[in-house]
């Protein structure tokens, strides 16, 4: 057996190394390390409560909506606050802005380069890969960051500025959308959907989101299987085996996304489980931290709950080899991501290939494309629900003492607040982080997180020294490490 560290990793958010265990030409076992601390929670503590809306954005610049509407959510909670409808409409639009950004960006910049890599250069799509993905060069790559660019300019008229958005509040949105800005906002969300629906699906989105199973995805496929990036992907998928590449543990927690002013999620919340096929009740209450291999202190009894949460360094701690601890629900490994919304919320096509393949690279990354073509209709939706003479915010006061929880959705999956406040500031403050989930270390029992298991078997080329199929599974769970230490 021998070892290889592989890190860090390029075309991800934040610093990342893993080391490998080799055997065989097989990765026989893996652990996960997010070698940078912040301490966030720690900055936190003895301030405001409002002071959360400024500080936590700054926890990462490609998903600030995210954690701006987790805090608010928190305070909300903590307030007893609820925003009116357009308050809630535009926060959905905000972050569903942002999560498809992020979706965009992964696919064309992050996860599709690879495949314009020497190693595939035999296989019979690499020029057209290499044409549309290449990293700097590839035309479609670059006509996604274009789009991507324009498609940022609806956050100036929604929250006044994209990163670190500051309208997002307990209350709703301070930012007052008028009926002429709407109009234009339409615009600009139509300009997206063209360029959706002419590159990266060479179909109407609506189309797209109706493939309702397998034989329904095939058949669209082999009509034009050039057209659009996401068929040469489904090529690309086939040809080399990535819907057996980077299986994940089988449990897919969602804390459901885009609520609406009835109170219901249109992504629902929820965990699905491979083996019952079905969806249980999320079970918020049964969330807890595990620090047994973090550089952090543990509590006297164990695993914590996040509202108990401690966040203490220990860097010279035995044993330990991440900053990041290891969240569980009910003592068991789970992933989140859009492959989580897309399973919680009934999507058959991806039930579908879940179920015939498991979470695998090849359905992480279809999932993604699958909740592209649902949320932007959605986003139309809600635009054509707001009314501009009706509030977009209420005013609030925040107790003396008291907590709250906020839980979102963010790009990567499920993203978590919790707030302490005692006479009239911050005691304790705990996120916990999509990719703390899916990048989490093993825990007191020894079981590796979603990664480090998904890791397991993937095969190692003699003379890799960063293993083309490992880059494929770390990258289809789209990690934010800056997130994750938070």
């Amino acid at each position: 057996m021998s070892r290889l560290v592989v890190g860090p990793f390029n075309r991800v958010e934040g610093d990342l190394e893993v080391q490998l265990e080799v055997e065989d030409g097989r990765v026989a076992s893996a652990r996960v390390n997010a070698p940078m601390y912040r301490g966030f929670e720690q900055i936190l503590v003895g301030r405001e409560p409002h002071d959360a809306l400024v500080v936590v954005p700054r926890i990462c610049g490609i998903c600030s909506v995210s954690q701006s509407v987790a805090a608010a959510r928190a305070l909300a909670d903590l307030a007893g606050l609820r925003a009116p409808p357009n308050g809630v409409h535009v926060t959905n639009l905000m972050l569903a802005c942002e999560n498809l950004a992020d979706h965009l960006t992964h696919f064309y910049l992050f996860f599709m380069p690879d495949f314009a890599r020497e190693v595939y250069a035999a296989r019979p799509w690499f020029g057209e890969a290499s044409r549309r993905f290449a990293a700097n060069a590839g035309e479609h790559a670059r006509a996604a960051v274009a789009a991507r660019q324009r498609w940022f300019t609806l956050m100036g008229t929604l929250g006044g500025k994209w990163p670190h958005t500051q309208s997002v509040q307990p209350g709703g949105s301070s930012r007052a959308i008028e009926a002429a800005e709407r109009i234009r906002l339409l615009a600009k969300l139509r300009e997206f959907r063209a360029f959706l629906e002419s590159t990266l699906y060479g179909a109407p989105l609506e189309e797209v989101a109706a493939l309702d199973s397998s034989a329904a995805l095939d058949a669209w496929h082999a009509r034009d299987p050039l057209r659009g990036d996401l068929r040469l992907f489904l090529g690309i998928a086939a040809d080399i085996g990535l819907g057996a590449l980077g299986r994940g543990p089988g449990r897919y927690l969602s804390h459901g996304a885009y609520p609406q002013p009835d109170g219901r999620h249109l992504l629902a919340r929820g965990v699905w489980d491979a083996a019952s096929r079905a969806v249980a009740p999320l079970a918020v209450e049964r969330i807890s931290e595990d620090a047994t291999h973090a550089w952090m202190a543990e509590g006297d009894a164990g695993p914590l709950h996040p509202r108990n949460g401690l966040t203490l360094p220990q860097p010279d701690k035995p044993g330990a080899y991440t900053w990041n601890k290891a969240p569980r629900l009910a003592g068991q490994v789970v992933e989140t991501g859009a492959i989580a919304r897309q399973l919680a919320s009934g999507h058959p096509l991806v039930r579908e290939t879940v179920e015939r393949f498991g979470g695998t690279v090849y359905t992480r990354v279809l999932a993604r494309l699958i909740e592209l073509a649902r949320v932007v209709p959605m986003m139309e939706q809600w635009f054509a629900a707001l009314a501009p003479r009706e509030p977009f915010f209420v005013p609030g006061r925040m107790p003396d003492d008291g907590a709250g929880v906020g839980l979102s959705e963010a790009a990567r999956g499920a993203l978590g607040h919790w707030i302490s406040v005692q006479r009239g500031r911050i005691a304790n403050y705990q996120i916990v982080a999509p990719t703390s989930w899916n990048f989490s270390p093993r825990d007191a029992a020894g079981t590796p997180g979603a990664l480090e298991a998904a890791l397991v078997g993937a095969p190692v080329l003699a003379g890799e020294t960063t293993p083309v199929a490992v880059q494929h599974i770390v990258r289809s769970f789209d990690p934010c490490m800056v997130c994750t230490v938070h």
